[in-house]
């Protein structure tokens, strides 16, 4: 069969059947969590577009891509503040996502590790330093969860102030955790000849950053403040 050539995606396109899915692979981090799914392979075979790996796999390729498209998320600030508003928006866009991409970046990390030991570009140890970082955030967002949100959600606790503050010295050692996942990949820039795989596994690392940066910055800079000053009465 002959198929025709497969567009390229530009950063910020809509997705399109025609567009090659290794380039979505990469453009769109959780895009190989979909991929891996429906075994599609966007490493080696990611030349074609997602219309013929589709079909030959005898998927839908509307449906895939439908799936894809919710991985595209905003990333304007919500317009909410009043903090439940603002706890249901962090758990949505952030929480849940955070839990999401770790998974798949440790999985695409120990492939790269593995399949390219021998380039010195690789980043060895990044499986690991990974792992450590979704243990992290999982406690962390556990303790938000069950400890600091239903507090605020309450209208506050004359205590409220201690665990703004221990999730306040575990943003510091967050963004310390990202200087290292960065120093590691050469500020999630791949190297030249760089697979698919290598490719996604950077791209969504630096998507990592981005969503953990701003997540921190809504709950330091917009949630905690409206707590501040609560005291035992």
């Amino acid at each position: 069969m002959n198929a025709s050539k497969p567009s390229s995606l530009m950063s910020g396109e809509a997705l399109s059947v025609d567009q090659q899915i290794g380039q979505i692979a990469v453009a769109v981090p959780g895009a190989t969590a979909v991929f891996r799914r429906l075994k599609l392979d966007f490493c080696c075979g990611g030349q074609i577009s997602l219309q013929q790996a589709a079909a030959d796999k005898g998927l839908d390729a509307l449906v895939v891509l439908a799936e894809l498209s919710t991985l595209q998320r905003d990333t304007a600030p919500p317009e909410a503040t009043e903090p439940t508003a603002l706890i249901e928006h962090i758990l949505e866009r952030y929480h849940a996502v955070h839990r999401g991409q770790l998974p798949e970046l440790i999985r695409m990390a120990r492939r790269v590790e593995a399949v390219h030991r021998d380039n010195p570009s690789v980043p060895t140890g990044l499986s690991e330093l990974l792992e450590i970082a979704e243990q992290e955030m999982l406690s962390h967002m556990e303790k938000e969860e069950n400890i600091l949100f239903p507090m605020m959600q309450a209208g506050g606790h004359p205590f409220v102030n201690q665990p703004i503050s221990m999730m306040r010295t575990e943003h510091v050692e967050h963004g310390a955790m990202l200087e290292r996942l960065l120093a590691l990949t050469n500020n999630a820039m791949p190297p030249e000849g760089a697979c698919n795989t290598w490719r996604a596994l950077y791209a969504g690392i630096a998507q990592f950053q981005n969503d953990l940066i701003s997540h921190i910055h809504l709950e330091n800079n917009v949630l905690f403040p409206q707590f501040n000053g609560q005291s035992i009465h």
